[in-house]
């Protein structure tokens, strides 16, 4: 399936997710028989992205908690490659008892779709949303010496001078990529994309002054405060508490604008939804831990606890945006 018949076949993410968590329902007698013990041996945590993203952050944050509540080994495994394509895989086709769950990025549900023409999976049926774990914002940063001082200065910046500005991302079709062209599009500018084989090397450029901006997953905010790079806005609708005095793009004019994205936890279709919502309270408890919110807050992320109906609800209006700006932009992944 490719071209606009991928955003046809997936137009509602939600409803798909809605399927899936109703053939949950439909639980094997065996199964049933096993929820009342359920856990009774280890729980494995498939990350599908490499140690030390942000997802792997979250993971191993939040493992020993979820096993002293769960009383139960809960293992951490990273299986990255292919944008995640390859660990997704791996949970989609494990046995859906409740002990093979997935950790993964936004971008697995809301954007690798719509950017690969074929994938071995369909994430809005094959995937039950389990719990939210923290929305990544992102943040606009420049370069220090770029002469701007807030949002507007840099639109008027931007609108002067079309084509001769550029911004750095982890690569076609990552989330500073897509915050890019949606500042393109609304605000009606011009600068050309730059594309890095990770975060780190976009952050790099940036502070050497060879790109002028960058939409910062929260890696940069050490050189933020250390005065190395310049903040202007926060790209989701909320302001940061980390940055509070910082505003968002939608309050400087760019209405609505939402480039954050949410990493949480996913089952197999057919888990158990008595397991799901076990796994939903005792992970959206450990979300109210401090040294858990800590480590959340060291990636510029907000903790996220949500019933499994509004993490899919989330996910759909996600989907939807990053779909628009896909399409709009014909973008393809590396």
């Amino acid at each position: 399936m490719q071209g606009s018949n991928i955003f046809q076949a997936r137009r509602s993410l939600l409803a798909g997710a809605g399927l899936a968590v109703a053939a949950a329902l439909v639980v094997p007698p065996a199964a049933l028989a096993q929820l009342d013990t359920w856990p009774t041996q280890p729980v494995r945590l498939v990350v599908n992205f490499p140690p030390g993203s942000s997802p792997d952050v979250l993971a191993r944050a939040m493992a020993l908690p979820l096993q002293q509540a769960l009383g139960q080994t809960v293992l951490v495994e990273n299986r990255a490659g292919a944008t995640g394509i390859i660990g997704a895989e791996m949970v989609v086709k494990a046995p859906a008892d409740g002990y093979t769950l997935l950790m993964t990025a936004g971008s697995t549900i809301t954007t690798s779709p719509f950017m690969y023409p074929k994938i071995p999976y369909d994430s809005s049926k094959d995937l039950v949303p389990v719990a939210a774990a923290a929305r990544v914002v992102l943040f606009l940063v420049v370069r220090p010496d770029l002469p701007v001082n807030n949002v507007q200065e840099f639109l008027d910046y931007l609108k002067a001078r079309p084509g001769k500005l550029s911004y750095g991302s982890a690569g076609n079709g990552s989330g500073p990529h897509l915050a890019g062209e949606m500042l393109k599009s609304q605000a009606g500018v011009f600068a050309v994309h730059v594309p890095y084989r990770g975060a780190s090397p976009a952050l790099q450029d940036l502070l050497a002054g060879q790109i002028d901006f960058y939409f910062d997953p929260g890696i940069a905010l050490s050189h933020v405060r250390a005065g190395k790079l310049r903040m202007l806005a926060v790209a989701v609708p909320n302001r940061s508490s980390l940055f509070p005095d910082i505003p968002t793009l939608s309050e400087a004019g760019l209405k609505g604008f939402d480039a954050g994205v949410t990493h949480g936890f996913y089952a197999p279709r057919n888990t158990p939804p008595e397991v799901i919502a076990r796994l939903n309270r005792e992970i959206n408890r450990i979300l109210t831990l401090p040294n858990v919110r800590s480590q959340i807050a060291t990636l510029g992320a907000e903790p996220t606890p949500l019933t499994p109906a509004q993490f899919a609800a989330q996910m759909n209006d996600d989907s939807h945006r990053f779909a628009a700006i896909i399409k709009e932009h014909n973008i393809r992944a590396d």
